[in-house]
């Protein structure tokens, strides 16, 4: 081993001695307890207040301020000052007290449905980017196919390994292991074949949009066996927005099946269709899907306010995803404390305002309607902080007093 290998390995290892004291602190159960109680729709001290900087993690910690070279390395420096990043926050952001080493899966194909998506055509510094489309023609709809997966436990075994020689003595190393796919059926339909020519296809040849949602519920329920003949399917409540009381009960034998999982998807490429043709295209199909999951979550950045009754009816639903432009109210209204609402801030309102006065407006109003109610209040999907470096922990300290005002 090199110098540089062993400063490195050493700097990783600090790291993690950081990441165990946060996981087995006291404040860290409490943050989980906050998020156990309004997922099992218990009254919880105050809603859980979180948020996920996702794009702008490239402004908050550049790829050149990190200090390992090695990818293994590298890699884990990174997801740990993340990690202290978001504690700096301040929101309820919990770490577990392990790191996490998925299953291997090996897929049957080169590519998941048989043919290549997302070639890129252009990209942009700020994370844009524009690619074409693998079904352009009538005959590319057949050459879509049904993807297999196998476990690989000895990739598997090679990866717990490799975390385990790194930090197996300062924190547990754990295989984590659910299915490799899940009900993504909007996602795939754009990348496969762009919003414009699917949306046109459910109106002139609905057949096809059709023959391709069953090859993806075909998908998911082969990735769904394929977890379950694995034999090592591990818990998943213990991440943010989905940390949660144990789903069901272990089998006789004491292995866990996917309906101790969570699941979920959203319609966001089914913003403009009507609540009708959502229906028919995509909720039917991933219902068989989320009838395999214990819990499920619903929903993501589009409005749902017109197809509020059809999520409810899906199977096994718990938490109703309400973003900035569903009608909050309505969903109050129609969840009646059956449901936990995560209601989602929007990131361009609370990133770019210079004035931090009509964020703190729209959260009280929002948290006034919810009072009484489970929910957990969320701000994703951030691409840029717009100049403002403590616009996240301004934003926490502003949801969690609110949320201790309407608790």
């Amino acid at each position: 081993m090199t110098l540089q290998q062993q400063k490195e390995r050493n700097l990783v290892r600090e790291l993690a001695q950081q990441i165990m004291a946060l996981a087995t602190s006291e404040e860290y159960e409490r943050r989980r307890q906050r998020w156990r109680d309004v997922n099992a729709l218990r009254k919880p001290d105050r809603a859980p207040v979180w948020c996920r900087p996702f794009g702008a993690w490239r402004e908050i910690i550049p790829d050149d301020s990190l200090e390992c070279q090695d990818p293994l390395c590298r890699s884990v420096e990174k997801r740990f000052r993340m990690d202290l990043f978001k504690d700096d926050v301040g929101d309820d952001h919990i770490v577990p007290p392990y790191w996490p080493v998925a299953g291997v899966f090996d897929c049957d194909s080169e590519f998941t449905w048989g043919v290549e998506t997302y070639v890129s055509e252009a990209t942009t510094e700020d994370g844009g980017f524009r690619y074409t489309h693998a079904i352009e023609t009538d005959e590319d709809f057949d050459k879509v196919t049904v993807p297999t997966y196998t476990y690989n436990a000895q990739a598997t075994d090679d990866a717990l390994s490799k975390m385990h020689e790194l930090l197996g003595d300062i924190m547990p190393v754990r295989l984590t292991c659910r299915p490799p796919l899940g009900a993504g059926h909007s996602i795939w339909l754009e990348k496969l074949r762009s919003m414009d020519k699917f949306l046109l296809d459910m109106a002139v040849q609905p057949e096809r949009i059709h023959q391709l949602m069953a090859k993806f519920t075909e998908a998911s329920l082969r990735a769904i066996r394929a977890a379950e003949d694995s034999g090592v399917i591990a818990p998943d409540n213990d991440r943010g927005m989905f940390c949660s009381d144990p789903i069901g009960e272990p089998d006789s034998s004491g292995r866990l099946h996917v309906y101790n999982l969570w699941g979920g998807t959203n319609s966001q490429e089914f913003q403009s269709v009507s609540p009708a043709m959502t229906e028919e295209f995509l909720l039917n199909y991933i219902t068989p899907v989320f009838q395999q999951y214990g819990l499920n979550h619903f929903g993501c950045c589009e409005d749902l306010t017109h197809k509020i009754e059809q999520v409810l009816r899906l199977p096994n639903l718990r938490i109703f995803v309400c973003s900035f432009w569903t009608d909050l109210a309505k969903v109050v209204e129609a969840c009646q404390g059956n449901y936990c609402i995560m209601w989602r801030e929007g990131a361009a309102l609370a990133t770019l305002s210079e004035d931090l006065q009509p964020i703190r407006e729209h959260m009280e109003e929002g948290m006034r309607i919810l009072q009484g109610h489970p929910y957990q209040f969320v701000l994703r999907e951030i691409e840029t902080l717009h100049g403002h470096p403590q616009r996240l922990h301004e934003w926490a300290r502003m949801g969690i007093e609110l949320a201790e005002k309407y608790a």
